[in-house]
Formats: C-alpha cells, structure tokens, sequence
C-alpha cells in the first residue's frame, strides 16, 4: 500500500523486452535520497504502478532498481511508453507507524487519462484530464484521485473532463514539470469509491 507522496524521482536508463515478452525495466535513484534498506521482493509504486523488485545493482552514487512489468500492466498503463532518461515517480511502500499524508493507494492502475490542458494560475497549475467514461462514477469534486502515483485533490469534473490543482512543491517535486498537452497519464481512482460501486452493483 501507498498513500501518493512522492518521495523520489528515478531516471529510467534501461527497458527491453523478456524471453516471455514482459518489459524489463532498470529505473536508477540517488543513494542519498533512500532512507531505508530496500530488500529484494519488495513492492515500489513508480509512476503509480505498483512493481515488484527483482534486483538492485550499486554504484557510487546512486542504486539501480531492476523490475519487470506483465503484459497486463503493458496493457492498463504507460509503461510501455516509457523513454530513457524519463523521470520517474517513486514512492516506497507503507510502512506500520506511517503517516499516511495523502490518500489509501493500491498502484493497480485502473486506466490511462490524456492531459487536455495545462493553465498557470498564480503560483500553481491546473492540469485538465480527459474522462475515461468508465470512470466516470468515480470520480467527484473534492475526491480523491492518483496520478502518475500522485494523490491529488479533483478541483473540478464534467461529462468530458476533470481538473486537479498542482502546487509549487508537488509540481518541482514530481514529474508534472516534464508534462505536456497530449501526454498520457496513468489514473488509480479512490480505493473506497470502488468498493462501494461493487457493493452497490451486486445488491
């Protein structure tokens, strides 16, 4: 489990295809941005995918981190869309005794959105999304919402579209700097939000 605070940036240096046709993927972040021992197994979200570690290699300045992405993932995310050099939204897992600063957050991407506008406003930025219609029910003024691995707040929605606010700290701390118009996004709705529309559906 996540909560949607970003902790690191990774850089992306290596993603190729396995003998099954999975994506391999070796994301590299600064040693001195870990505060815990990363163990082999471990669950790591990167840009809100929740992957597996399978290997780590280190240097003298940062640690390389080796996953492996399933064609499911491939199919629900962005992931294969990935470039290098790309940064990369990290969060660690919760750990008991944890804050938990923004949302409940599983990194099981439930669809991609595509950005369909990005306005300054002051010392901020709204980020306009369009609205897969699926998921729509989900989604709600005030929700909660997780984008790129980023808990945010919806500002607004209608039939088409939503909107979130990005503040200075979250958009200098977090990929949303490198975003453009028509770049697509991975979206994880409110865990909550999808437990009561299947309590609901199968009354």
């Amino acid at each position: 489990m996540f909560t949607g605070i970003i902790t690191n940036l990774g850089k992306l240096v290596q993603i190729t295809k396995s003998d099954n046709n999975d994506l391999e993927l070796i994301i590299a972040i600064n040693k001195s941005d870990i505060n815990r021992n990363l163990e082999i197994g471990c669950s790591i979200s990167c840009n809100g995918i929740c992957l597996t570690l399978i290997e780590k290699i280190n240097f003298d300045q940062n640690i390389q981190l080796k996953f492996q992405a399933s064609r499911e993932t491939k199919n629900k995310t962005t992931i294969s869309n990935w470039k290098i050099d790309q940064l990369i939204n990290i969060e660690f897992s919760l750990r008991v005794g944890d804050e938990l600063g923004g949302h409940m957050v599983l990194g099981h991407i439930d669809q991609t959105a595509k950005i369909t506008n990005i306005i300054k406003s002051d010392d901020s930025w709204i980020f306009s999304f369009s609205l897969p219609h699926d998921l729509y029910k989900h989604i709600s003024k005030k929700g909660s919402i997780t984008i790129n691995g980023v808990s945010l707040t919806i500002n607004s929605v209608d039939d088409h579209e939503f909107s979130v606010n990005i503040i200075p700290h979250t958009y200098n701390n977090t990929n949303f700097k490198n975003l453009a118009i028509n770049d697509i996004v991975n979206i994880e709705i409110d865990t909550i939000s999808r437990y009561i529309a299947k309590l609901i559906s199968t009354k």
